[in-house]
């Protein structure tokens, strides 16, 4: 199934705290069952002021028709035509030094 990166703009959102992400993430799940059982959200990125929802999706047109039922503003949708990674490289990640944030 297709993958699909969908940009929201949300004031603050790369500032949220945990309960505000949590109750983000419980809205977001509420809202996927009237997407259909066809659309399955993935994950979400937080950066400053944007949200990044990753979803799989059948087509763009059918995002597009529901997304608007979820109540949160859609700026675009991107469909993931290949994605870059350690793995992708044939080779081992660099050590890291430090501790992810």
């Amino acid at each position: 199934m297709p993958k699909f990166v969908i940009q929201r703009t949300v004031a603050g959102a790369g500032l949220l705290g945990p309960a505000e992400l949590q109750s983000l993430g419980c809205k977001a799940c509420g809202a996927m069952t009237s997407m259909g059982p066809e659309i399955h959200w993935i994950e979400t990125y937080a950066v400053a002021d944007k949200l990044y929802c990753v979803f799989y999706a059948p087509d763009e047109a059918t995002l597009r028709l529901r997304l608007p039922k979820t109540g949160s503003p859609v700026d675009d949708i991107s469909e993931v035509l290949t994605t870059i990674d350690p793995a992708t490289t044939g080779r081992e990640p660099e050590p890291h030094s430090g501790t992810p944030t």
